[in-house]
């Protein structure tokens, strides 16, 4: 469930680094979260979404054009900045979190698409990280 709450903590940072131009630091000194929100986190949800949003924002290029590459006539432009943000934060750890198995990366894209994206969201997130898999298995 720490790793559950990290990512959503991820995908949230990820999405206020993209529509609100916040800095990495901010980011991940979580100073955009209330503190009775910050204190039920936990350190390991916390520590695990540092490290997704850290290393998300230092790859922000490959990831982004891994992402450019698996769309299927879309335009990377036109992205809904939820599934974007979902996107980027499940697509570090297929590229550089070769300890986190992809069913579980593309699980928790689904789920988090399901509960933050719109209404068909998840199919389309689960497509480009099921081909982003497929890539890097080969």
């Amino acid at each position: 469930m720490a790793r559950r709450k990290g990512r959503i903590l991820a995908f949230q940072a990820l999405y206020s680094y993209d529509v609100g131009s916040i800095d990495l630091q901010s980011l991940l000194a979580f100073s955009w979260i209330d503190d009775a929100v910050l204190e039920k986190m936990g350190e390991e949800s916390l520590s695990f979404a540092r490290l997704l949003i850290k290393g998300t924002v230092e790859n922000l290029a490959v990831i982004d054009e891994r992402i450019k590459v698996n769309l299927c006539n879309w335009d990377f432009d036109r992205l809904n900045r939820v599934d974007l943000a979902i996107l980027r934060i499940s697509v570090y750890p297929l590229l550089f979190q070769k300890d986190i198995h992809p069913t579980i990366i593309i699980d928790e894209a689904i789920d988090i698409s399901k509960e933050f994206g719109s209404g068909e969201s998840f199919k389309f997130i689960n497509a480009v990280l099921d081909s982003i898999q497929k890539q890097e298995r080969t």
